[in-house]
């Protein structure tokens, strides 16, 4: 079946150029004029991925963005009109995936859509080193994984994890100790072709320790000037 993308954005023009361009592309659209009919149709839809628009009546995206994350790792795009590195890298801390700049090409909007929804397939399709006892996970200390859901574990602790936040952990998770450059780090996660800076990848990271701290440890290490690595994962990280 298709993917089905909803789209929320105030400007009906908007809406009906990037639902044209979507469905060219052979994917389902459903559409919201609001944040809030946005949160409403995306309980109602279960859709595959959303597109927020940040600025918004009702409720602007960030506000769509927290309310979805409180329960679901569905992949977010946002749309700014801004072209400010400030909302960008906002979004991201929220838990969005990708970002797209108004004016925006519909082809360019388009790949970055069927970029997310493939990471998400490749990630849940491509396991890293499943343990004997639990097939579909990969464990490291107290770290775990779960490639079925999308989630993570710090111990005893459910995490749950954005697609491109567990594409990092994924990555990082496949050679434990080895220090990733940024660059490494996005191959590893996007699967695609695409230019992210370093900024997004901090917060991207910044985000995951925030989670994992909230749970009890920290699975990412800093290593400065050069990247990251998985760190031990063992009792009283912080």
């Amino acid at each position: 079946m298709q993917p089905l993308v909803l789209v929320v954005d105030d400007d009906p023009h908007i809406r009906e150029v990037v639902r044209f361009a979507l469905e060219k592309g052979g994917v389902r659209v459903a559409e919201a004029e609001d944040g809030r009919q946005g949160l409403d149709f995306f309980h109602e839809m279960e859709p595959d991925l959303l597109i927020l628009d940040i600025t918004m009546p009702e409720m602007d995206g960030t506000e769509v963005c927290r309310a979805v994350r409180a329960g679901s790792d569905v992949p977010i795009i946002f749309l700014s009109s801004r072209d400010d590195e400030i909302d960008r890298i906002v979004g991201l801390e929220l838990g969005g995936d990708d970002y797209v700049t108004k004016p925006f090409s519909p082809r360019e909007l388009v790949a970055r859509v069927k970029a997310v929804l493939r990471r998400k397939v490749v990630i849940k399709e491509v396991p890293l080193q499943e343990t004997p006892a639990a097939a579909g996970k990969v464990v490291h200390g107290l770290l775990s994984l779960d490639v079925d859901r999308f989630v993570g574990r710090w111990g005893g602790t459910e995490v749950v994890l954005t697609v491109t936040e567990f594409g990092l952990l994924r990555t990082l998770l496949g050679y434990p100790g080895k220090v990733f450059s940024r660059e490494e780090l996005m191959n590893g996660a996007y699967q695609h072709d695409t230019f992210v800076t370093d900024r997004t990848i901090d917060s991207h990271v910044r985000r995951i320790r925030q989670k994992f701290c909230a749970a009890g440890g920290d699975p990412v290490e800093t290593v400065h000037g050069v990247g990251y690595r998985l760190g031990p994962c063992l009792a009283g990280e912080r």
